[in-house]
Order: C-alpha cells, then structure tokens, then sequence
C-alpha cells in the first residue's frame, strides 16, 4: 500500500495551497515536507526530484509529480473529481482556466510592493465582481444544479470554492450580490472532508504575510 502523498513546498500558500484543497476534499491525508532555506531547494533539484527545478511537487503512487496542473488532474481523476466523460472534463477544464487569471492576482497580491497593492486589490475587485463570478453564477443559475458539471462534486467546485475564500479574504462583501456562489460556497464547506480541513489547526495555510514573503524570497532569491 502507497504511502500518503508528500508535499514539497514552502510554508505558505502560494501554488501548493489548491493542491492541499483538493486532497483535503478527496480525504487523502498528506505530509509536508517544508523548504526553509535556498539549500533545501537546491537538495531538490540536485537530487533529480525536480524535473524543471521547480515546486510545487508532490510524492505520490510512486511518482514525484510537478506542475500544478498536472499535480492537480491526476488527483482529480484518481478520485474521481474529473467529470464522467470528455465533455464534462472539457467544461471542468473551461472553468479551471477561467479562474485561474484572478487566482493569479491573488497569488501574487502579498508580494507585491506597498505602493501596488492599493491599485492590485481595485483591481481584484473588479474583475471578481464583474467578469468571474457573475459568469460562475450564471452557470449554476442556468442549469439549477448543485454543481458546476454533472450535479456532481468536481474539482472545478473545489476551486472555485478556494478561490471565493481567498477573494472574500480581500473583500468581505464581494459575494453580496451572487447568492448562487454563496450556496455552493456552503455545500462545499460542509462535506466532511472539507469541514476538516477548515477547522482551525488544519493543514490548510493563512492568508501569506510579510514574514511568510520575506521566507520566500529567501529561498528563491
């Protein structure tokens, strides 16, 4: 029997903090094996576990798997997150990628410099309540089901339930006026796999600050 996934990363968010989401939704248990210093990375990469010198990675069913997208798919199709046929998996992807420009903005919103981050949250604003989130919200509205794809969990649920944290993290009212998002939100919060992992003391990572930053510039600078 397989070993629980390890995952190798810093102490922070950044592009594990999904990966972590969608295990925790599957219940897989996992262990994190934390970068502190730039000779942690480099142990990683001369050790041939990083195939393109970067992280996240993840050991797992005997394979040391990189890039986000590949980490997070495989899981989805292990435990059955990715739709049950080509079309399904083809909107599941659709909305994967719709998410993953305001994620972005996210991602990288506590490294920016104080004078950027005013226009950047403007920014995230923005976008979260006039491009994304009314085009998720029309999706749920146009079919009334619990779901994105298939009235069935996928791990485009689970995104998009990450992504609505983060973004209320920023503003608290952004879900005012999308009553959809906020049941889903909801239903997705309370599978017990999930209610676990949201429960204070979880492995689940805060909202990264200037000493996590700091960290991380330590190790890839």
């Amino acid at each position: 029997m397989a070993g629980k996934p390890i995952l190798h990363y810093f102490d922070g968010r950044g592009r594990m903090e999904p990966i972590r989401w969608l295990l925790a939704a599957t219940g897989e248990e996992f262990e994190e094996k934390f970068m502190k210093t730039r000779e942690d990375l480099e142990k990683l990469r001369n050790d041939g576990s990083l195939m393109f010198q970067q992280v996240p990675m993840v050991e797992i069913d005997g394979m040391k798997l990189v890039q986000t997208k590949a980490i997070l798919n495989y899981i989805a199709a292990k435990h059955n997150l990715y739709g049950k046929d080509i079309k399904e998996r083809a909107l599941i992807d659709m909305y994967t990628e719709g998410m993953a420009d305001l994620n972005e903005m996210i991602i990288y919103y506590p490294s920016l410099p104080p004078g950027d981050k005013e226009g950047r949250l403007t920014q995230i604003k923005e976008k979260a309540r006039n491009r994304y989130f009314p085009a998720f919200e029309k999706v749920l509205k146009s079919h009334g089901q619990d779901y994105l794809v298939g009235n069935r969990l996928s791990k485009a649920d689970v995104h998009l339930t990450e992504l609505l944290y983060h973004t209320e993290e920023l503003d608290s009212t952004v879900l005012a006026n999308f009553p959809l998002l906020k049941a889903l939100r909801t239903r997705v919060s309370n599978l017990p796999t999930m209610k676990k992992f949201l429960q204070p003391g979880s492995q689940r990572k805060p909202f990264d600050d200037e000493k996590c930053v700091e960290a991380v510039k330590k190790i890839f600078s």
